[in-house]
Formats: C-alpha cells, structure tokens, sequence
C-alpha cells in the first residue's frame, strides 16, 4: 500500500498517464484556529486527524501549498475534487477557480492562467449546512436510529492532471448483442483499440462487433479494455456486454439479465465506516465488503442515498457485484407522513403537491441528471432508484421519463417503498414488521428493502447504550436459525411467484444501527459463508421456474 491510502488514480473509467495526487496532510482552519487534517476524510472522522463535531453552517478552511510534478508544455492544468460536502469555494494563489453545491458529485476547474512558476497556494472553503433543499442523504448533527454523524469537508479524491487542449472529457458505449457503439466526448475524431483491433471514429462515435462475446454479469464479469486516441491526448477505459430487459416468463414479469431471468439477491449498502464515516481507510476496502457479500452468495448492493468514489463501481465491475444506484435525496423528513402512515398501510399518495419549494424541485433534479451522466459507464449499476419512503419525494412520474430519457438501457425504481404514484419499471416494497408479500401492480416484482434484524456483538459496536433494528437477538445460533427461514420460507417462495429481487438491510452495521451482516468496524463477519449455503442457488433456480 502506498503512503496514502487514496493515491490511487481516482477515475478508473478516463485514465491518462500523468497526473498529482493532493491528498494527504493540509491545514484546517476555523474561527482563527488552525490544526492539521488528513484528506480525504471527512473532518468529523477519526481518519482525519481532527474528529470535530461541526457547527451547521459555519465556514471551514482547507489549506495546501503545491509544486507541479509534471511538466505541463503546452498542455491545461486542471483541478479536480471527487467530492466536497457540501458548499464549497476554491482558490489558486487567491484567486477563485471553482465554485460546487453539491456534496455527492465531482468538479474540476482548468486552472493553467492561475498558476506560478515553482509553489502555489490552494485554498478550499466549505459550509456544510445540511439545508434540506439540497441532496444531504443520512446526515443529521443530532446523530442517532437511522439519522448519522455528518460528513463535512473533502471527502474524495483532490488531484491535478494535465489535459492537451483538445481533449476526450467523456467515454460511453451501449452494446446489443455483440454490436458496440462507443460514444467519445469532447473530441471528434481519433483511432479506438479494442482487443487489438483498430477503429476509426468520427462524429465523436463508431461502430464494432466484438469477437467471441462474452457478457458481464456477478458471475462473469468480463471487462473489454478500450484505448482512445485523439490528437495528443491518449486516455484508458473498458465496457462490458451487458443487456437488461423485462419479460414476461411463464406468467410473471422478469428483470432479464443477458437474456435470462435472474433474481438479484441483494443487501443494502449505506456506506459508512467507523474509522473514516463517508471514506474508507483507502480504496482496497470495497473489494473487502463486496468479496465478502459475495462469499455469502449475494450478488448485488443497494447503495443507499450516496454516491461513492468512481473506484467503488470499479471495484463491483471488475469483482462481479450488480448495483441498485440510490439517488441522494433533498426535502426535509417528516415521521408521520415518511414513516407512521406508511407502516399502518398508507402508501398510496398523489405526490404532484408534495415537496414544492422551487429550489429543492431543482437542485435534486439536477442531481439526478448529473449522478447518471457521471456514472452511466459503469455496467455493474442496472437499476436507479429515484425517490426512497416518500422522502423528498415530487412528481415521480415525471422524474422516472426525465431520467428514462437520458438512460433507457437501465431498471428505474421511481419509489422504493412506498407512495408508488404511476410510473416504475419495477413494483418496489419495503417490509420489515409483516410477513413478506407480492404487490398487486402488474409490473416486475422488488422488494427493495427488508429484514433489518439485529445481532449486536458488544465489543465491536458504535452505541453501547442503543441498539436499533427491526428485530433483536441476542443469540446469534437464534439469529442464523431465523434468518435461514425467512428466506427458505417466506423470499424463495416469492421468488416462484414472481419477486425478482429482495435487499436484505444490511451490509454493515452502521453508528446504533447493528443489523449488518459485518460489524461496523468490519472486523467481524456474523454469518459464516457455508450457514448461508444454497440459499444463492434456491432464488436463481426459483426464477426459473
């Protein structure tokens, strides 16, 4: 491992050869004083350095001086955070370059006209204020139950890369069969190399068939290495053979996978950590979760209300881990109506009234939009999520053709669990208190969230005083006992009948959360793959049928 566990080239799907890693120690500074912090870590993390309990609102300051490492000749310099939460402002030598109000997704800023010769002065300024108009997902400063320690500051990946004026600023193909168009931003024309072979492109697109196919899916994740010529600029990427649909088999609706029906055996993934919060100790942790889900036989994750750094989708590519991709949700949320009518059965609602401050309508939008065109490239997420219990949630017809427009090829869930008002490729339901059940609309069948049960192992645990789960155990042969059942009895039966995916909650235990198959500082794993045996098998076998 390197020094820096982050200094890993952070965009695995436009790679370039050169490039400078910031990460690692800077100066903090708020209200005149000033301590050292460790990017890129939330400041509130024990990983940080700092562990400070914010004040909403109030303006922290990142401080960093910085000598190029590369000779950049005729070529930009360009700046680029992974992501900053939540507001935030950026200066080179004390001139602003870039300003971002989303704390999920990237920004980059050409910064060539600001630098000196020899060492340069970056500055970042930050607020997050957890204004409910924006996307701010599970973060609360009264931390506790399903409400978790906020994440403020640099919490990706900072680095530079010279880019050639001309340059390639997007890679995408869509495959049918084994017929592939790639689509290159940025530039118009230039050469491809796909397994060897040469293709011309123009227009900012061309045309292959691929040899031999051989189709992605958890269990074969095959990835085609493609290398884009333009110019002077030279980028790495991949793509995978990867076709979704849905299909009536047998009487039932099916999500189809490269032609196939196929269940998606699936946990939700919150993605916390004890030492970092928002970020892992460094990159090599998301292979550790999603080989060890995949030793229990689960092959998908829901990413639960956040967007994670480009290397995790990687990682679940190059692995073989489907994902359920979670819009991070605005709006402010409300426990009669987002969580009291809907457990006593009120999950009808006409949303078209609901949430309609212009600003937040807005601002989730636009994240919507910007999370699928800066992850529509990765072939393991097959399904967006848009809006979650209700919360934040407005006209979710309209949002599931906004989004079905920009991406056609992919499942949408326009509402998982409740408040279903129209438009879904998928039926979604949330059970955790009654018997698991089918819906009544005519459409394929997801239970995108359920279980939830507790299993608390003390000595590895946030919150020695609270536990939240939706069942509690104290014994863990209990635990598995009942666990085998409700998936023996209740989902592989639902399987024949017509459920297409069911998301196990959770992962990872997460703060007073202790439900997750590992414990919150991931050093326990409380199943053991072979107690879990055959469960995989049964579920894909029931879809067959």
């Amino acid at each position: 491992m390197s020094e820096i566990p982050w200094d890993v080239y952070p965009r695995p799907r436009l790679r370039r050869a050169e490039w400078q890693c910031l990460n690692g120690e800077w100066e903090l500074e708020s209200g005149g004083e000033k301590c050292p912090v460790t990017v890129p870590y939330p400041i509130e993390s024990g990983l940080s350095g700092v562990s400070l309990q914010i004040e909403t609102g109030k303006t922290y300051s990142y401080k960093r001086r910085f000598t190029l490492s590369f000779e950049p000749g005729k070529r930009e310099v360009w700046l680029n955070f992974g992501a900053v939460m939540r507001k935030a402002k950026v200066f080179v030598n004390g001139e602003l370059a870039a300003e971002h109000d989303n704390g999920y997704l990237p920004f980059s800023a050409m910064i060539s006209p600001l630098l000196r010769a020899g060492e340069n002065e970056l500055r970042v300024e930050v607020k997050n204020d957890l204004d409910p108009r924006y996307p701010y997902g599970k973060q609360r400063v009264k931390r506790g139950g399903m409400w978790y320690t906020p994440c403020t500051g640099i919490w990706q990946t900072v680095w530079l890369e010279p880019r050639p004026r001309e340059h390639v600023t997007g890679i995408r193909a869509e495959s049918k069969g084994a017929k592939v168009t790639v689509f290159v931003d940025g530039v118009k024309t230039g050469m491809l190399v796909v397994g060897g072979e040469e293709y011309l492109f123009s227009g900012g697109r061309a045309e292959l068939t691929v040899k031999n196919p051989v189709y992605w899916s958890p269990e074969n994740p095959k990835l085609y290495d493609i290398t884009v010529t333009a110019g002077e600029d030279e980028v790495k990427s991949y793509f995978a053979l990867r076709e979704l649909a849905i299909e009536t088999v047998n009487g039932k609706k099916r999500l189809m996978l490269n032609g196939k029906p196929y269940f998606f055996h699936a946990l939700l993934d919150q993605g916390y950590w004890a030492d970092g919060l928002y970020t892992p100790k460094g990159p090599e942790a998301f292979a550790k979760d999603i080989a060890a889900m995949k030793s229990l036989g689960f092959n998908t994750l829901r990413k639960h209300i956040k967007i994670e750094p480009e290397l995790y989708y990687y990682a679940c590519d190059r692995l073989g881990m489907a994902v359920f991709q979670d819009m991070v949700n605005a709006g402010k949320y409300h426990f009669i109506r987002d969580t009291v009518l809907p457990t006593l059965g009120v999950i009808k609602r006409d949303d078209r009234r609901l949430f309609r401050d212009k600003t937040m309508r807005e601002s989730f939008l636009s994240g919507m939009e910007g999370t699928e065109k800066h992850l529509e490239g990765y072939p393991s997420i097959v399904l967006w999520t848009v809006f979650n219990e209700g919360w934040g949630q407005f006209e979710a017809s309209r949002a599931y053709e906004r989004l079905k427009a920009l991406d056609p090829n992919r499942f949408i869930d326009s509402a998982s669990g409740w408040y279903d008002c129209g438009k879904s490729d998928v039926e979604s339901r949330h059970i955790y208190f009654k018997k698991l059940s089918l819906g009544k609309e005519d459409r394929a069948q997801l239970l995108s969230e359920f279980g939830g049960w507790s299993y608390k192992i003390p000595e590895h645990s946030f919150n020695l005083k609270k536990t939240f789960g939706y069942r509690k155990y104290s014994d863990r042969a209990e635990f598995i006992r009942d666990l085998l059942k409700l998936y023996l009895e209740e989902v592989v039966p639902l399987a024949r009948a017509g459920l297409c995916g069911a998301v196990y909650t959770q992962l990872s235990d997460v703060e007073d959360e202790t439900n997750g198959m590992f414990t919150f500082d991931r050093q326990v794993l409380k199943i053991k793959p072979e107690e879990l045996s055959g469960i995989a098998e049964e579920l894909n076998k029931a879809v067959s049928e």
